[in-house]
């Protein structure tokens, strides 16, 4: 008898929307599905996968969290994702459900079309592309400089250039979308809202269903069961790069630079993360994440900056044999001067 295919979920969107907190969610609230995940993450140091880790969920133990941290998965799908794939349905045990949380630097595009590969294709399916928008971050006009004066010129000249690779990617990233979960909005007011459900709409043709969150609290019954098998679909979905690769163009991510810090421990946690917001603020950094030590205390303070919004909670106990430090990921653009960051980021503690 033939197995029924697995569903799959891919997860996607710009760093900092809180793709991590929302699958630590549905991971402790399942309902006895056995999740398998699959993290991808831009930077050396795997961050997400540690924070999965520690969730305690019983759906997910952590033989279920495969890591993928070499490179964007959109660029490594043939030497990367199928073999992790292929390796993940060898198993005896075969996961109710996997879920895929992609960089937020990646284009979830060349993933699902990975699922029409014939060792995947007969196995998986695609239950659904979720795009998680840091609507905060929308409302603040994060992806272009100067939303009015983008858009009148749009109007005039159908074949602008985007500004910058942030604002191409985004579009990117919707495009893709079977859902998209407008997170954060407890940050917002009303009208707030409805500003970044205008904006988002305006970014695709495709007009997805979008849904409101609040840190990442999302039902399961919601983001698992979609059934739009987005491979077959992927066609219709294409982003601005795979368009470039369609006139013989390249894609890779020279746009963007990460490196990782190690630095001492924190003896002022608060002093220092004030500090990290003068040091993104100076150097336009995008995204710091990762953990911290800091003196007398059993756990690990984790460090989540999105721009100046900086989050830091004890996140869980230091395991047994784990060297104590503070390491953390620094994501910018390309032309970030890494050394001058490095030495502010030292100076901060």
């Amino acid at each position: 008898m033939l197995q029924q295919k697995i569903p799959a979920t891919v997860i996607t969107g710009f760093l900092g929307a809180g793709k991590t907190t929302m699958i630590r969610n549905l991971l402790q609230n399942a309902g006895g599905k056995r999740i398998a995940l699959i993290i991808n993450e831009f930077g050396d140091l795997g961050v997400d996968g540690d924070v999965l880790k520690g969730c305690g969920a019983e759906a997910c133990t952590e033989d279920d969290i495969i890591e993928l941290t070499n490179g964007c998965i959109c660029c490594t799908v043939a030497d990367d994702f199928i073999p992790t794939m292929s390796k993940l349905l060898e198993r005896e045990n075969r996961p109710d459900h996997i879920v895929i949380e992609t960089s937020g630097l990646a284009l979830p595009q060349p993933l699902v079309a990975a699922f029409n590969w014939p060792e995947i294709k007969t196995q998986v399916t695609v239950d659904g592309v979720i795009t998680v928008v840091d609507s905060a971050a929308v409302a603040a006009g994060r992806f272009a400089d100067d939303h009015d004066k983008v858009d009148a010129l749009r109007a005039e000249d159908d074949n602008l250039d985007h500004e910058s690779p942030l604002e191409e990617l985004f579009e990117d990233q919707l495009t893709a979308a079977d859902l998209i979960v407008l997170n954060k909005t407890d940050l917002l007011d009303a009208a707030g809202i409805q500003t970044v459900r205008d904006e988002v709409a305006s970014r695709t043709a495709r007009k997805p269903s979008m849904i409101e969150a609040k840190n990442g609290e999302v039902a399961a019954a919601v983001l698992l069961g979609l059934g739009v098998g987005t491979e077959d679909d992927i066609a219709n979905r294409k982003s601005h790069h795979e368009l470039e690769h369609e006139n013989g163009e390249e894609h890779d991510h020279d746009e963007f630079d990460s490196f990782v810090v190690e630095l001492p421990a924190l003896s002022d946690p608060s002093a220092f993360i004030e500090r990290l917001k003068g040091v993104i603020a100076e150097h336009d950094v995008l995204r710091v994440k990762g953990f911290a030590d800091v003196p007398g205390k059993p756990l690990r303070l984790l460090i989540q900056a999105v721009g100046s919004r900086i989050d830091n909670y004890f996140e869980r106990a230091w395991a047994p044999g784990e060297v104590r430090g503070t390491r953390l990921v620094v994501i910018g653009l390309h032309d970030m001067d890494e050394q001058a960051v490095r030495a502010a980021i030292a100076a901060a503690v």
